[in-house]
């Protein structure tokens, strides 16, 4: 969860909502990712798709089953989705997302009987380290 926090790091840093992920195999960093939405104009541009294209792109394939990825916020319902569709299966995030968060907080997409997959999910590890970076750069944009 540290190096997904540089990646956050990274993003605000370039004015991105600090959002990292990285997506690890057995004991290696396999894909890793911030936020870009706002430079690049893409609204995919979440920390997680970053994170799994770049695992893709190394690994040679898009679906990434015994993978672990690390992300410091609740995955929204577009990367939960994404996740699903790459077979990711661990899913360990820092900050909770009571209003769009689709890994428990508002909807949990992860583990619905509905999906083709389940990712096991673990909450809150470094949570006040990655809210306390989302609660800084928010109050920096209200300034």
């Amino acid at each position: 969860m540290r190096v997904a926090l540089e990646e956050a790091d990274a993003a605000s840093v370039s004015g991105e909502i600090p959002v990292g992920a990285i997506v690890v195999s057995g004991d290696r960093i396999v894909g890793r990712g911030h936020n870009r939405s706002i430079g690049s104009s893409d609204p995919t541009g979440h920390a997680e798709v970053i994170a799994l294209r770049d695992a893709g792109t190394r690994i040679g394939n898009y679906r990434l089953p015994e993978t672990i990825m690390y992300v410091t916020l609740e995955p929204c319902p577009m990367c939960a989705g994404a996740l699903l569709h790459a077979r990711v299966g661990n899913l360990v995030f820092g900050a909770r997302d009571p209003e769009a968060g689709a890994a428990g907080s508002a909807m949990n997409l992860l583990e619905s009987p509905l999906a083709n997959h389940r990712c096991q999910v673990i909450a809150g590890i470094l949570e006040a380290d990655c809210s306390s970076r989302l609660k800084d750069f928010f109050q920096q944009r209200r300034l």
